[in-house]
């Protein structure tokens, strides 16, 4: 967060502000070794003496503060570059996999699902899923880029791979048959793509696959350089592809595909409910 620009989105509008610090010109010698902590970071709107920022800027307790990141296409075209790739590109293909379904070809109802919260606890994973109550859930998230310098093991999670299926992250191991199935359609339909863990962290599939009976889940999305930070990177054509693989997967969901699919979870055929989602 040091030294980047920010927004502070008060109530009579956004007030530009910087991460500051105390400069290691006025620390001691053993503090200019650590790593500075958030909670030792101010944002600075222009404070002086005489200058109210709470009467003059609107600023309060609980405003948001984005980090300014414009959108760019890189020197590569290949690849884009903005803030929170992790998840507006999941958003992106949400909204261009409804766009691109035609709904008298589906099974049943498709829901498409922008939660909220779920880096501070799958809070809008918990509450949608209950709301929908869906048969199968597909997950769609970004996996973590391994292709920069000092990176260990995962080569195979790189920019321009393809689309990343999950196989296990800290939150949910997806459900064997939907993630086979998933892998099939992608290699019968010839999309590139590559398997990924992930030790730590998690999606929304870790609530999702536990609501109400059950969920058979499997999370897929694009590699990303940098999540987490207010600049990262992705490769178009993984997101070309995650988008491919979302529809053909889709399609393949027929009655009879999904009754296979949650009768192992929920012990009883989809034909006992409204409909399959």
């Amino acid at each position: 967060m040091l030294a980047h620009r920010v927004l502070v989105q008060t109530r009579k509008g956004p007030v530009v502000g910087i991460f500051g610090s105390q400069p290691p010109h006025l620390l001691a010698d053993e503090d200019r070794k650590k790593v500075i902590e958030p909670k030792a970071m101010f944002i600075d709107v222009g404070a002086m003496d005489g200058f109210d920022v709470v009467k003059k800027l609107g600023i309060r307790k609980g405003d948001f503060v984005t980090p300014i990141s414009d959108f760019q296409i890189m020197s590569n075209n290949k690849l884009y570059l903005a803030k929170a790739f992790d998840n507006r590109i999941a958003c992106a293909l949400v909204c261009d996999v409804l766009s691109a379904i035609k709904p008298k070809t589906l099974a049943g109802p498709l829901f498409g699902v922008g939660s909220v919260q779920e880096e501070v606890g799958l809070r809008g994973a918990t509450t949608s899923a209950w709301a929908v109550d869906p048969d199968l859930a597909l997950i769609i998230d970004v996996g973590i880029a391994r292709d920069t310098p000092g990176s260990e093991g995962g080569a195979e999670e790189r920019l321009g791979s393809g689309v990343s299926i999950g196989v296990f992250d800290a939150g949910m191991i997806p459900h064997k048959s939907f993630l086979q199935l998933v892998i099939d359609t992608a290699e019968k339909n010839k999309i590139k793509y590559h398997l990924s863990s992930m030790e730590r962290g998690a999606t929304d599939g870790g609530r999702v696959h536990m609501s109400r009976s059950g969920v058979p889940a499997v999370s897929i999305g694009p590699a990303v350089r940098y999540i987490h930070s207010h600049n990262s990177i992705f490769a178009r054509s993984d997101y070309d592809a995650t988008l491919k693989l979302a529809l053909a997967v889709i399609k393949r969901l027929d009655e009879k595909t999904v009754a296979g699919l949650i009768g192992m979870t929920r012990g009883a055929k989809p034909a006992a409910k409204a409909g399959k989602k």
